[in-house]
């Protein structure tokens, strides 16, 4: 299908084909019929993503020092290759469309195929031929309200937030600073309530189509003598509201509101503009600020729009799902009229033309816009059907050198494309086949980037393709097992980017799946004493069909490695305490979601699990956590915990496993001893090594966690034919480890393994 996108880095605008989305769950997929190109807000994305890095910084300082926290975290040149990787990728621009509903995914109950429908939403309702969309982000279109109109819905919504914010009353005096599209449909929805609006823009064109919208004044900001004439409409009283709708980082739209607004008066901030308040106009007025988010309530609340978890009407009468459906309505009853802000129109093949007109492109003449349509033709609801979810981006075989490792991605999100696909590329033996994502675009961009065959949104396309004989799958936590199963049923060797399961019935299926094909392929999981390659299981004379990784990727770092060889000769049991200063993460981020991610001990703490096992040869007998906030009340709160592991040769282990430390401490520190020597392990970046009253050091010149050789260990053992570089029985107890420790926080007791 077609998709409009802008590269990241040189800030090109164009049309491209991507993979057809893939239905999922409480989503809908649409085939856009218009869309409409906000044109404040992706004239600004675009020039933002052209700007030099410098002025990024300037505009951004807090992506300043999220880069600067990555190079503590994960040293220089990791950070530098993810942020160049990213640079190098498209990205999709719009957020307003209509079309016709082609399918709809498991739990969608008031929309059905067929159905016309608004569509909202960055990264949902791009400029493409179709859409996924989660059903709290579409709204079904009355019928007399035609799908050129219904696009305008998201700008709607956006408009009609500003006004409730407003909170404005029937016959109050309200001025409209900035008459874009989203100004010129707030003063409409104004006078829809009753109240006589003045409207103010440096455009004279602008000014003059607010009047023809309804204004009851329009007046330009640099030739008229706006504060006289607005104190002389109001009878020197003032304005009861002033809304900025304006885009623009001038301070000025906030100093005029403050002078323009009566005593007592509300100011609402809808567009992006300077926030330095001067305090005389508001504090001696003592006014109202507020601002305006976006479409309303439930916006950035994953659980509202990703997941469809509604607020209860009796309690939030307006969402953004309910301002959609209310600006349909105002459409449908004619009190509202987009028709006359549509100036310019656009086949979806012309997209980059109508961006050269908001951003001055090529144009010799600067034309007046306002609301530019995008049109995707109409071409009925079958041709979804045919429309395909793979596409080919690279021909086969670009390799000169015959490769019998043949890899397929499921998911490939930042990390994989940090972490785990630069190091398949280093490593040289393996070829990378085809990439699959939810999100066709995504999977377009990291085919191109990485050099894949082709790029897919169906994961079958990976599963059942025979010149596929490797899976890694680096989607969300909940669906690694169940992806596990189905790659190893396929007969292919499966890369699980921790963790392997999310539950116990998980991990039966995947063991269950493991157990079956290794008996199919007439091999049998290793049981003897295996040699260490580089410190990893591994054994040419027992060799095997099918290898199943997890990324436990600390156990290979360089610096584990050493602290391996250094204990080889212990004669007793280990201490080892394990500090993690990981940081506070929002409830909302989706690795907190106890559906999806599973929470962060099943989805970090098992790193620090799997490396105690490597360290110790041996695996918990008993385990024992608590957290800040546990104690046997039946709450597994797992932000800050302290769990002590009791293993099966003696040996101890403590991982404390902070999100309330200070972010500038290292994230990690690792203490071992055992038979008089002790070693520790600064960050994966120093190490020191104490025996019979000497101190030797080792450090790195950046922080190494072991994602190179792990990934080039798993990709050896496929090539030579030996076992996994991490026994399969040591991943499942792994993952059983981390199962009772939350056990243990939910009971407040001791659990046996």
């Amino acid at each position: 299908m077609k998709q409009i996108t802008q590269h990241n880095r040189t800030g090109e605008v164009k049309v491209e084909e991507v993979p057809l989305p893939a239905l999922k769950q409480g989503h809908l997929l649409v085939q856009t019929r218009f869309s409409v190109i906000s044109a404040g807000t992706e004239k600004s994305s675009i020039s933002q993503r052209k700007s030099s890095l410098i002025h990024k910084a300037r505009v951004h300082p807090e992506l300043v020092l999220k880069v600067l926290a990555q190079v503590r975290q994960y040293g220089l040149l990791a950070t530098y290759r993810r942020a160049k990787a990213r640079l190098e990728t498209a990205a999709p621009l719009g957020y307003s469309a209509s079309g016709t509903v082609i399918a709809v995914g498991g739990g969608v109950t008031d929309l059905k195929p067929g159905d016309r429908v608004a569509c909202a939403g960055g990264g949902y309702a791009s400029h493409g031929e179709y859409m996924l969309i989660p059903e709290n982000l579409c709204a079904k279109v009355p019928r007399a309200v035609e799908l050129d109109e219904a696009a305008y819905a998201t700008l709607g919504a956006i408009a009609l937030q500003g006004v409730r914010q407003a909170h404005p009353t029937l016959g109050e005096i309200v001025v409209v600073i900035g008459l874009g599209l989203v100004g010129q449909l707030t003063l409409q929805l104004l006078k829809a309530n009753g109240c006589s609006v003045i409207g103010i823009d440096l455009d004279p064109k602008a000014v003059k189509l607010a009047k023809q919208c309804g204004a009851d004044a329009a007046l330009q900001r640099t030739a008229d003598d706006v504060k006289n004439v607005v104190r002389s409409l109001t009878k020197g009283v003032g304005a009861d509201a002033v809304m900025i709708t304006a885009a623009t980082p001038s301070n000025d739209p906030v100093e005029l509101a403050g002078e323009l607004c009566r005593d007592k008066g509300r100011v609402v901030l809808v567009g992006d503009v300077g926030l330095h308040l001067p305090r005389a106009p508001y504090y001696l007025k003592e006014l109202d600020v507020r601002l305006s988010r976006s479409y309303g309530p439930g916006r950035y609340d994953s659980a509202y729009e990703e997941q469809g978890q509604d607020y209860p009407i009796g309690y939030v009468r307006w969402t953004e799902h309910r301002n959609l459906q209310e600006f349909l309505r105002l459409l449908a009853t004619r009190a509202v009229d987009v028709k006359k802000l549509t100036t310019h129109r656009y086949m979806v093949e012309a997209a980059p033309s109508a961006y050269a007109l908001i951003t001055g492109g090529k144009t010799k003449k600067r034309e007046h816009y306002i609301g530019i349509l995008l049109d995707y033709g109409d071409h009925g609801t079958e041709q979804a059907e045919a429309l395909a979810q793979t596409i080919e981006v690279s021909p086969a075989g670009g390799t000169s050198v015959p490769i019998a490792t043949r890899v397929g991605f499921l998911g490939a999100g930042n990390f994989a494309q940090g972490f785990l696909l630069p190091q398949i590329q280093r490593a040289g033996n393996a070829s990378l086949v085809g990439v699959c994502t939810a999100n066709g675009l995504n999977a377009t961009n990291v085919a191109r980037n990485f050099g894949f065959q082709f790029a897919a949104t169906d994961r079958k396309e990976i599963l059942e393709q025979e010149s596929i004989n490797t899976v890694f799958i680096a989607t969300r936590h909940n669906l690694h097992a169940a992806y596990a199963v189905e790659a190893l049923k396929a007969g292919k060797h499966v890369f699980i980017e921790k963790p392997l399961a999310l539950n116990a019935e998980e991990l039966k299926a995947v063991q269950k799946a493991y157990k079956s094909v290794i008996s199919a392929k007439g091999a049998s999981p290793p049981h003897q004493p295996q040699k260490v390659w580089r410190g990893c299981a591994s054994g040419a004379d027992n060799r095997q069909s099918i290898i199943v990784m997890v990324g436990f990727n600390r156990r290979f770092a360089p610096h584990a490695q050493h602290v391996k060889r250094f204990f080889e000769k212990a004669l007793e049991p280990y201490t080892i305490q394990y500090r993690v200063n990981a940081g506070f993460v929002p409830h909302t981020h989706w690795t907190r979601d106890p559906v999806e991610g599973g929470g962060r001990i099943l989805g970090e703490v098992c790193h620090f699990v799997d490396l105690m096992q490597y360290l110790t040869d041996s695996t918990p007998l008993r385990i024992y956590a608590e957290s800040l906030s546990s104690g046997g009340d039946g709450s597994a709160e797992d932000d800050s915990v302290v769990v002590t592991l009791k293993f099966r040769n003696g040996s101890v282990g403590t991982i404390t496993y902070l999100a309330n430390g200070d972010p500038s401490l290292p994230k990690e520190r690792l203490e071992i001893s055992s038979t008089g020597r002790s070693a520790v392990i600064d960050n994966f970046q120093r190490l020191s090594l104490y025996q019979q009253g000497k101190k030797r050091e080792f450090k790195l010149s950046s922080v190494d966690k072991g994602h190179r050789d792990e990934v080039r260990a798993f990709l050896q053992a496929i090539q030579n034919g030996d076992p996994s570089p991490i026994p399969f029985e040591s991943l499942v107890a792994t993952t059983v480890a981390t199962f009772r420790i939350l056990e243990s926080l939910q009971t407040g007791v001791p659990v046996a393994l």
